[in-house]
């Protein structure tokens, strides 16, 4: 069996810290399994702090230093290996997309971050956010955008989203923000850069209605699943739950129109908000 797959401590504080965790706690004699179970957290948790996919909270640092004797190496570095541009709810999922090689993403309500345009993401961050000022808006738009760039590789990672009729028939920013949106992500479906699949209204109940799910694959670690709520969000790792999530995305993407009937329609709703927004 191969060993684990050698770490880049220079890409980022994250991964030095993970770097030297995983040295750390190989030169202990220590599993990942048997160094989370003091901290009631999985093997696979380990891990992912390992690979520099999660972030290290101080109260972990504070406890592999103990355990690993480490004189509060952990602790000292922690805060830079934990600092974010985005929401403290969201900012592991964000950080985590990175490094996927697969991201399959259903969307109940509004179109994902990684496909939104720049002027819809505005409408999107200024209905978040009545009451903050123009220059904050424009930063957690910038924000958003820049997380897109993933996709500026041609083949890696592979997204696949699921969005929900409702997503794109809600005139978010006006007709004109709306066909400009549409057609963005019919123009990357049409590239193959990304699998785009609408879920109709007629295809009635389904069992992600109370939500957004995100499952995030790894070269060098376990899986992910994120879930979305108002101002909230959380990430699993536990393979059960993870498990449990991927049939939830197998069972929408059954219920959902084809990738090409979805592109159809997309494009035709496009040309639909053009229309209104120029009678």
């Amino acid at each position: 069996m191969p060993g684990p797959k050698p770490l880049d401590p220079s890409s980022s504080p994250r991964a030095m810290l993970g770097a030297e965790l995983r040295h750390k706690r190989e030169e202990a004699g220590l599993t990942q399994e048997e160094l989370g179970r003091p901290l009631f957290v999985s093997g696979s948790f380990i891990g992912q702090l390992e690979s520099g996919t999660r972030r290290m909270q101080m109260e972990y640092a504070v406890k592999f230093d103990e355990i690993l004797g480490t004189d509060g190496y952990f602790a000292r570095n922690c805060e830079a290996a934990t600092k974010s541009k985005y929401p403290d709810h969201f900012a592991e999922a964000a950080e985590a997309e990175d490094r996927t090689t697969a991201i399959r993403e259903f969307a109940s309500m509004l179109i994902p971050g990684l496909l939104q345009t720049t002027a819809y993401a505005q409408a999107v961050c200024r209905a978040y956010q009545r009451t903050a000022l123009a220059e904050r808006i424009d930063e957690l738009v910038r924000d958003r955008v820049q997380r897109a760039r993933i996709l500026d590789d041609p083949t890696k990672p592979l997204l696949w989203a699921v969005i929900d009729e409702a997503a794109l028939r809600r005139v978010t920013g006006g007709a004109t923000v709306m066909a400009e949106a549409l057609r963005h992500i019919a123009d990357l479906a049409r590239r193959s850069r990304v699998i785009v699949q609408v879920l109709p209204f007629d295809a009635g109940a389904h069992p992600a209605m109370q939500g957004c799910v995100k499952l995030m694959d790894f070269e060098d670690a376990p899986p992910l699943a994120y879930l979305e709520g108002v101002d909230t969000g959380r990430l699993e790792d536990d393979p059960a739950t993870v498990a449990h999530y991927r049939l939830y995305y197998e069972l929408l993407t059954a219920s959902a129109l084809s990738p090409e009937k979805s592109l159809a329609l997309i494009e035709a709703m496009a040309e639909d908000y053009a229309h209104e927004d120029h009678p």
